[in-house]
């Protein structure tokens, strides 16, 4: 059984969306899966299984729908590439509050036409890396206000994505390997 990281996109955000994590832990374990924790209210799962990555996308995919009557886009990672997310760090020397470092987890790499677009939304202090399917972004005045995030939470990408802060990803590869 391998460790894998379940991030829901969207769920629990104001009154939209609304899971309950007990019920959803009790869920997965239900449908099979191992050692299910969640961190925090917004779709934060750590479990183990002995499936791939893109077959846990869609049964986690299936059963929040058939469950809980939910569309809810699902990005998975496994232990081993959480932890070269953390390992990696680009914007570590920068990024010196963990609440406005985000890691935005897509389900595929971006085309450079939507890179280019998100390089442009950032302002002068903020800063975007691409690595793979992850970005790495820094919101050194927050995120409430910026265009970056903005575009980088928003469907303009064409791709499934979600974004966690700099605490809850290191949180997430420590949970992951406790397992």
């Amino acid at each position: 059984m391998a460790s894998q990281i379940v991030l829901l996109r969207g769920v629990n955000l104001a009154s939209r969306n609304r899971i309950a994590m007990p019920e959803l832990r009790e869920a997965l374990a239900g449908a099979g899966f191992d050692d299910v924790r969640t961190y925090v209210q917004s779709g934060n799962v750590v479990l183990s299984t002995k499936l791939k990555p893109a077959e846990t996308v869609r049964k986690v995919e299936r059963l929040i729908r058939e469950k809980f009557g939910l569309e809810i886009d699902v990005v998975v990672r496994t232990r081993a590439e959480l932890a070269r997310v953390v390992k990696s760090n680009p914007l570590g020397d920068v990024a010196d509050d963990p609440k406005r470092y985000q890691v935005s987890f897509l389900a595929k790499k971006l085309d450079g036409d939507s890179m280019r677009k998100l390089e442009a939304a950032a302002v002068e202090s903020e800063r975007v890396v691409f690595s793979g399917r992850e970005i790495y972004a820094w919101h050194p005045a927050g995120v409430a206000r910026s265009r970056l995030w903005a575009a980088l939470a928003g469907r303009s990408l064409g791709v499934s994505a979600t974004a966690r802060n700099w605490t809850t990803v290191t949180t997430l590869l420590a949970m992951a390997e406790e397992s």
